[in-house]
């Protein structure tokens, strides 16, 4: 099945540390949001933002794979909204970094919605781009 999202970025650090921005607790704060993740499967956690007047700034997931370092995927229930969201690393030829985020299972309701995926894939932008920030900084 074709992902909602998907996007893919580049980077010059090493797999070793994009894979610790993916699954360390405290990295993943820097760039997402204040989070309980565990790189285990079947681990529950929260991402956690700034609350607004149309979301209540939680995000319910539990850790489906951890295939160090090529393959994290978990689920992302928030809004009324379950998703599956799956990073995939890999190590390019001239030592770059490629990593591929996937997110898939928008409702039908929510594809429908004028902006609904366009919206998330803009909000990944945005953290990819922290992400980026984040990396140089490791």
């Amino acid at each position: 099945m074709k992902p909602d999202v998907s996007l893919d970025y580049q980077f010059t650090s090493s797999i070793e540390k994009v894979w610790n921005a993916l699954t360390d607790s405290d990295t993943l704060a820097k760039w997402i949001w204040s989070n309980d993740f565990k790189p285990v499967v079947g681990h529950k956690f929260q991402f956690r933002a700034e609350p607004n007047e149309w979301w209540d700034g939680i995000v319910d997931c539990e850790v489906l794979v951890v295939d160090e370092p090529h393959t994290l995927s978990y689920t992302w229930h928030s809004a009324g909204e379950g998703t599956t969201v799956t990073w995939t690393l890999s190590k390019e030829s001239d030592g770059k970094v490629h990593l591929h985020l996937g997110q898939s299972g928008f409702s039908e309701e929510t594809k429908a919605r004028q902006g609904a995926i366009e919206g998330a894939k803009y909000a990944w932008a945005n953290m990819g781009s922290q992400l980026e920030k984040v990396l140089a900084e490791l």
